[in-house]
């Protein structure tokens, strides 16, 4: 009888494997690219330290490909984030250029050592400037001397898709992950609703408005996020690639659309663009949100649930 009552609690057991696994919501941070990111999932404990310890890992081996003085041109994640860039480079009329890392360079945004350059050092500089000086050859990237490469207007994006696809495939359907502003949402948050993500107002503290999305990413481009002052004028990180100087007209502008990479990428490109809607109408799953030099409001592209804060 004892031995008869075993056998029925272990077959118990086998055919409820879930029995007692709670799953609730679980936030953490981690420091990644320079800045905190944050981890909001729905999971079990279990899965959630194994998800913690994905994210990380995806984040640590995205930061060593790709930091300034990374030179590992053979790597299939390097090659596949080059043909991601080159399209947008080519699509937006080199409005977005990872080549950019001379200009990044001599302004001194690498080294924290901001200065503005004379008209000669910005010259050489442009020398070096164009993804027509990379080439593919023998699965490696082959760059032509003293090119060098900024991911950074596409790297963060690249690193957070990949992390969340990898936490979709563990069976999270829950989630959301946030890489200082860029960021992928999916399923509903924790009140059962699209997540609500708030846009950081240019020029005052709170928010310019709410973007309510799910299964999307958002990346935001802005002249506040790295910056110097000199002589009364905010000489920002994000170059145009044809003047050298830092790109003129616009305050930030947020994308939101089905690949945070892509959201990374187009909002640089149409940050330095002064015809962004030709941009913009080569991507028709996403769409941009624009504050331009005057603080006023434009959307390009595809429509989002936007709730603007007054």
């Amino acid at each position: 009888m004892a031995r008869k009552l075993c056998t029925l609690l272990l077959a118990s057991l086998i055919l409820l494997p879930g029995c007692g696994v709670k799953e609730r919501w679980h936030t953490s941070t981690i420091l990644a690219f320079d800045t905190i990111c944050e981890i909001n999932i729905f999971c079990s404990s279990s899965t959630f330290k194994s998800a913690q310890e994905e994210v990380q890992r995806v984040f640590s081996e995205i930061e060593s490909l790709f930091s300034p003085g990374a030179d590992d041109y053979s790597s299939p994640l390097v090659l596949d984030l080059f043909q991601r860039a080159l399209k947008v480079y080519q699509d937006s009329n080199g409005c977005f250029d990872i080549t950019v890392a001379p200009l990044s360079r001599v302004w001194g945004f690498f080294s924290k050592s901001y200065v503005v350059p004379a008209p000669e050092q910005i010259k050489s500089a442009l020398k070096l400037i164009g993804m027509e000086k990379i080439e593919e050859r023998n699965a490696t990237l082959i760059l032509m001397p003293d090119v060098g490469l900024d991911w950074g207007a596409i790297a963060k994006g690249f690193g957070i898709d990949l992390a969340s696809k990898s936490l979709v495939r563990m069976g999270i359907s829950n989630g959301f992950i946030n890489a200082g502003g860029d960021l992928y949402c999916w399923g509903n948050n924790p009140s059962d609703q699209p997540w609500n993500i708030g846009l950081k107002h240019p020029r005052e503290s709170g928010f310019l408005g709410i973007l309510s999305i799910s299964d999307l990413g958002a990346a935001t481009t802005g002249d506040y996020q790295r910056y110097f002052v000199k002589n009364g004028f905010r000489y920002h990180h994000v170059f145009d690639p044809r003047t050298g100087y830092p790109a003129q007209g616009k305050q930030s502008v947020t994308v939101c659309g089905p690949e945070t990479l892509i959201c990374d990428a187009l909002s640089t490109a149409v940050f330095v663009s002064q015809e962004p809607e030709i941009i913009m109408e080569k991507y028709p799953d996403y769409g941009a949100i624009i504050v331009d030099s005057d603080g006023s409001l434009s959307f390009l592209g595809k429509t989002y649930s936007f709730n603007p804060i007054e």
